[in-house]
């Protein structure tokens, strides 16, 4: 090797050097740079890509019945969510298939749903899966496709309580019934936690708690779902047997003012979605309004008496069993002649109810009708609650003051008629109605007084008795007041024919009121319509079987008297023939 060859390797070997030596000072001071100067926006940038803070669902509060039994909870499930960035990058799509054939959803559109979201990083594919589904699509192991845990209601009661519970969407918001009135105690607070995420978008670690999920506020209702079962059975039956197109019943204590049940039909299973319709759930008892016929002659006698405008003794001729205002006639079923006012309202006269309300102006009829509750909201907070309405009295002529004297002309909801013999029940104290159990009665307001409010109660006990029309609601042991209606639809065309709503109020025990209850039967078509043959035994059904539950003390001590004797009679004769 000459002296050139060396000096050349030399300075090759030098030049290798500083460039090896350049190269880790730069290596060096970009290590530098980044692990320093860099570091805040690096870690941001990698923070963005793979810490998500994710939302913790909230349990929903739980409803119950007066006595602790739940009549809607929530139960965890998980829901299937996709993240199209992820997706689409790895090839989800090749699964697409499968993946549409477990969510039972048609593969194009499931395509589509994912590929116009492609900006996002989640869009549900189906929500509320059942667990076995859950399992299924995670067995499938497609990119981005992962589950969120959240609350599904159910309600264990199903359609017995559907109306008065009503129902959540699928973001677990209140929609109907108890549900939507108190929708902001029962909704929870979500919480939220920072989580650490792979390039598949699935959870790798917890990072942080931010915030705890907040349960939502437990309600406990007025309802008594043993009551509430028994009322929805008989009713049911009733719609069954008579072939009605709908019906409601109503039971309130009278002493609190709390509805211990409430039941329509048709009604609706809550837990099946797929079976909504808007005819079948709603409220009917409170939203739906309808002319209560006879059963108002208890009130036009009411005021009457409140006012000294009659007394129990005074006598009215009815015969010869018609008479005419102007160029109507009001019609009783025959000529009952001269009555007094028991036997009014046992017969249920209209000529007797016409003139004892003529005996009234216009506005003291009026004014005593409102202070009944009628035509104004019960103070439920129920969602779609109507009001009613009994028109203005100045407006009224003669015949229509006669008109809703006994029914006609006016409109109210099942349950204000309630809550109007809940009056006459509590000794002329009106009470606001309550879906939420009371830990105190409420003080209330005196309407009519003790005096008047126990003089009707007991001319309508000889409703409710062999010679009344509202015989078949009567309660073995028990001394029942209660007054039936019958009336005419009204339609386009004025009243129909064939059409009838059949109505029953009434109160029990009569001697020391406890429960009020209206039934209301609209249209029904097989065989009887009126009130005392199609609404007046579910009546007697449901209130037989409530005042045992609650253990209300027999009060017709005669009744059980002569029944001891028929059966000590009995038992006589079987001991003698056994001889």
């Amino acid at each position: 090797m000459t002296e050139w060859d060396a000096r050349w390797n030399a300075v090759r070997r030098g030049l290798l050097l500083a460039v090896l030596l350049l190269a880790a000072a730069v290596l060096g001071w970009r290590a530098v740079y980044l692990q320093w100067v860099e570091q805040d926006f690096l870690q941001s940038q990698g923070d963005a890509r793979h810490l998500r803070v994710m939302d913790l669902a909230a349990n929903r509060g739980v409803i119950m019945d007066r006595n602790g039994e739940p009549v809607a909870i929530s139960t965890p499930v998980d829901s299937v969510w996709v993240n199209p960035q992820v997706y689409l990058v790895n090839e989800g799509d090749t699964k697409v298939v499968q993946l549409a054939q477990v969510l039972k959803l048609k593969v194009n559109e499931l395509q589509q749903r994912i590929e116009s979201r492609a900006g996002r990083e989640f869009v549900y594919l189906k929500r509320h899966v059942s667990p076995a589904l859950a399992d299924k699509v995670m067995r499938l192991s497609v990119p981005g496709v992962a589950l969120q845990r959240e609350y599904r209601r159910y309600y264990p009661m199903a359609e017995v309580m559907g109306h008065v519970v009503g129902f959540t969407d699928v973001d677990d918001l209140g929609q109907e019934g108890i549900e939507l009135a108190f929708n902001d105690r029962l909704h929870g607070v979500k919480g939220a936690k920072r989580v650490l995420k792979n390039n598949m978008g699935e959870v790798v670690e917890s990072v942080e708690s931010i915030s705890a999920p907040q349960p939502g506020e437990n309600i406990v209702l007025s309802i008594d779902k043993r009551l509430q079962y028994l009322a929805y059975r008989e009713l049911k039956m009733a719609v069954k047997t008579n072939r009605a197109r709908s019906a409601s019943a109503v039971i309130l204590d009278v002493q609190t003012g709390e509805v211990l049940a409430m039941v329509n039909q048709p009604t609706f299973n809550p837990n099946n979605r797929a079976s909504f319709e808007s005819a079948n759930y709603r409220n009917r008892a409170v939203t739906d309004v309808f002319e209560p016929g006879s059963t108002m002659k208890s009130f036009t006698v009411a005021a009457a008496l409140e006012l000294s405008k009659i007394k129990p003794t005074t006598v009215i001729e009815t015969s010869p069993g018609y008479m005419r205002i102007g160029n109507n006639t009001i019609r009783d079923a025959i000529n009952y002649g001269d009555m007094d006012i028991t036997r009014v309202l046992q017969k249920s006269s209209n000529i007797g109810a016409t003139k004892i309300a003529l005996s009234m102006t216009a506005e003291e009829m009026w004014k005593s009708l409102d202070k009944f509750g009628f035509g104004l909201s019960t103070g439920s907070r129920f969602p779609g609650e109507a009001d009613g309405r009994i028109g203005d009295y100045w407006r009224w002529n003669q015949v229509q003051q006669a008109s809703r004297a006994y029914g006609y002309g006016l409109q109210v909801t099942a349950l204000q008629l309630a809550r109007a013999y809940s009056v006459l029940a509590n000794n002329g104290l009106l009470k606001p109605i309550s879906f939420l159990k009371l830990d105190q009665a409420p003080e209330g307001e005196q309407v009519i007084s003790a005096l008047v409010a126990e003089q009707v109660r007991k001319m309508l006990e000889s409703v409710v008795s062999t010679d009344g029309t509202g015989k078949q609601a009567m309660v073995d042991g028990y001394r029942i007041a209660g007054k039936t209606g019958t009336v005419h639809k009204s339609g386009r065309g004025g009243y129909s024919e064939d059409s009838y709503v059949a109505v029953f109020a009434g109160i029990a025990p009569a001697s020391k009121p406890r429960l009020a209850m209206v039934v209301v039967v609209h249209d029904p078509q097989l065989g009887d319509y009126h009130g005392g043959q199609v609404a007046a035994p579910v009546f007697a059904k449901v209130m037989n079987g409530a005042l045992r539950l609650m253990n209300v003390p027999p009060d017709d001590m005669q009744a059980i008297k002569q029944r001891q004797a028929a059966n000590e009679a009995y038992m006589l004769r079987v001991a003698g023939g056994a001889k």
